[in-house]
C-alpha cells in the first residue's frame, strides 16, 4: 500500500510539474499587440513582413503607424504614445532623437538612394534624363515636390541632392532656381503621399527612393552616385550638402550634413511588449526573413546587418547579437 501510494505521489508531482513547464513555455510564446512606428518608404515591405510574422506568431497583432522618421520618433518623444519599436529611413534620426533617453541601441539594417520620379503624364516624360532634370525642375509650370524635411528624412535628402547637383555639374544657383520653381504646397508630410499625386497627374515629379518607385511601379530617372546619396564611397562629397530641420527641444534647430542613405531600427527602452518586439526583430534582421523581402523588393539590406561599436552590440537581446556585427 506504501508503494502504491508513493507511486500515485511520484506521477502527481510529475503531473504537476509537467503542467508548470507547458504553462511556462505558453507563456514565453510571443502574444498580444505589438506597437511600430517606421517610415513611410518601409510600409510595403513591413506589411509582408507583418503577414509572415503573423502566420508564425498568430497570438501577436503587429499594429504599424507610418509616417516621416522624425515624426515617428516625436510620437515617443513628444507624445509620449507608447511603442515598442521604431524604424526609421535615416538612422541618425535615432541617434539625435532617441538615444540614449529612450532607445539603448539601434541597428543600421538596409541602404537606399533618391531618384526623381514620374509618370506617362508628366511634363517632358519623354525628354528628361540623367542629363537634364535639373533643367526640367526649372521651367515654368512643371510641378515637383518632395517631402517635410522636418518630419521625414526623404525631405532633407531631396534637398540635398539639388545642393550637391548644384557642384557636380558646376552649375551655380542650381539650387535656388529649383527651389523657387517649387511652391510650399507641394512639400507634403512624407514622400510616399507624392506617389498618389503622381499616379494622379496632379504633380509631374517627386523625389522619391529608389525602393518606393520599384514597388509602386514608378517611372525614375537614376543620379550619378555622387549625388544620389546611395553609395558610402562618395560620404566625404555628400557632406558638402547641410540642411537645417527641427530639433530635439521645440523651437531649436538642428544642423543635418549629407550622408549614404542608411536605415535605422531600434527598440523603444519602455516597450509595453518587449517578448514580442525581439521575436519581430529577429525575424526581420534575418538574412532568410525580413531582409529577402527588402532586398526582394528593391532595397539592398545589410547583411549581417551593423552597429558601430562592440559596446553596442553588447547592449543587444542575446536573440539578436549573431545576426549583427560591429563596423562603423
Amino acid at each position: 500500500m506504501k508503494k502504491a501510494s508513493l507511486f500515485s505521489l511520484i506521477a502527481v508531482f510529475s503531473f504537476v510539474f509537467a503542467s508548470i513547464l507547458a504553462a511556462g513555455a505558453a507563456q514565453a510564446e510571443p502574444q498580444g499587440k505589438l506597437v511600430m512606428f517606421h517610415a513611410g518608404s518601409l510600409s510595403v515591405p513591413f506589411q509582408a513582413m507583418e503577414k509572415a510574422f503573423e502566420a508564425q506568431y498568430p497570438k501577436v497583432d503587429l499594429v504599424r503607424e507610418a509616417s516621416g522618421s522624425q515624426q515617428a520618433a516625436r510620437k515617443v518623444t513628444d507624445l509620449k504614445k507608447p511603442c515598442d519599436i521604431i524604424g526609421s529611413a535615416d538612422y541618425k534620426v535615432i541617434d539625435k532623437l532617441l538615444v540614449p533617453d529612450y532607445a539603448d541601441w539601434n541597428i543600421r539594417f538596409a541602404t537606399n538612394q533618391l531618384v526623381l520620379c514620374y509618370t506617362d503624364k508628366s511634363k517632358y516624360a519623354d525628354t528628361i534624363n540623367a542629363g537634364n532634370w535639373y533643367e526640367i525642375l526649372q521651367k515654368k509650370g512643371v510641378v515637383w515636390g518632395h517631402s517635410d524635411p522636418n518630419l521625414d528624412p526623404c525631405g532633407y535628402r531631396a534637398l540635398m541632392v539639388l545642393q550637391l547637383a548644384e557642384k557636380h555639374y558646376r552649375k551655380p544657383g542650381l539650387y535656388e532656381a529649383a527651389i523657387a520653381n517649387r511652391p510650399l504646397e507641394n512639400i507634403r508630410p512624407k514622400s510616399v503621399e507624392l506617389v498618389s499625386l503622381l499616379q494622379t497627374g496632379n504633380m509631374d515629379y517627386a523625389w522619391e527612393y529608389l525602393s518606393v518607385a520599384v514597388q509602386h511601379g514608378l517611372k525614375y530617372v537614376v543620379l550619378p552616385d555622387e549625388i544620389n546619396l546611395g553609395n558610402y564611397q562618395f560620404d566625404d562629397f555628400y557632406t558638402q550638402a547641410t540642411v537645417k530641420v527641427s530639433g530635439k527641444e521645440p523651437g531649436t534647430l538642428m544642423e543635418l550634413k549629407g550622408g549614404s542613405c542608411t536605415y535605422g531600427i531600434t527598440l523603444i527602452k519602455n516597450a509595453p511588449n518587449p517578448e514580442a518586439a525581439v521575436a519581430f526583430l529577429q525575424y526581420m534582421l534575418s538574412p532568410d526573413g525580413g531582409l529577402k523581402i527588402l532586398k526582394d523588393m528593391g532595397q539592398p539590406p545589410f547583411i549581417p546587418c551593423q552597429v558601430p561599436t562592440a559596446a553596442m552590440q553588447e547592449r543587444l537581446p542575446k536573440e539578436l547579437k549573431p545576426l549583427v556585427e560591429v563596423k562603423n
